[in-house]
């Protein structure tokens, strides 16, 4: 999957819109064209976040995208909005360890991933955003390796480049999993 659409979001905290970014960033050191598109406002305060990423061969239109290609639902809230705006064949990708629901679409790919619990057990904190991206890109082929680390190198601030190394095992579990 070259071409990818991909809808992320969970509540405020877990690290959407960072996940959003990296994603955004390894586009761009693949040379593709890129969207992101956050979602700012109360969500960052513990609601519902998400973030619009489009990755293309050719000149992105729009940055909002009704219906994704992907969903990451880092929650039962995001399912439950999102759930049904994917078009048949679509893929869902949600972090079983906090998605208390099964998906009810039977027409789209469903992977189910205990990303939170993945993450804790491995001694990476609140990194399943991280471990899900990993999941995202070895199930699409988005990205090789070597550029979804390009791209958490930019989007990590110089202030906290000593986490690189934890989210990069974060994601290393995740292109395990899947």
């Amino acid at each position: 999957m070259k071409n990818c659409k991909i809808m992320l979001a969970g509540f405020g905290g877990q690290g959407i819109l960072f996940a959003g970014k990296v994603l955004a960033y390894a586009g761009l050191k693949a040379e593709r064209e890129v969207s992101w598109l956050p979602s700012y406002g109360p969500e960052m305060r513990g609601g519902t976040a998400n973030c619009s990423v489009v990755i293309s061969d050719k000149p992105v239109g729009s940055p909002i995208i009704p219906h994704p290609d992907v969903l990451i639902a880092m929650n039962r809230p995001s399912l439950d909005k999102f759930e049904a705006t994917l078009p048949a064949g679509g893929l869902i990708i949600m972090d079983s360890s906090l998605v208390d629901r099964e998906v009810e679409r039977t027409d789209v790919k469903v992977i189910k991933v205990p990303a939170r619990e993945m993450a804790l057990e491995n001694d990476l904190g609140n990194l399943a955003n991280m471990v899900i991206v990993g999941c995202l890109v070895k199930e699409t082929g988005l990205y090789t390796v070597e550029e979804l680390k390009a791209g958490l190198e930019k989007s990590i601030p110089p202030t906290k480049a000593a986490l690189l190394e934890k989210n990069v095992k974060a994601i290393e579990l995740g292109l395990q999993y899947v």
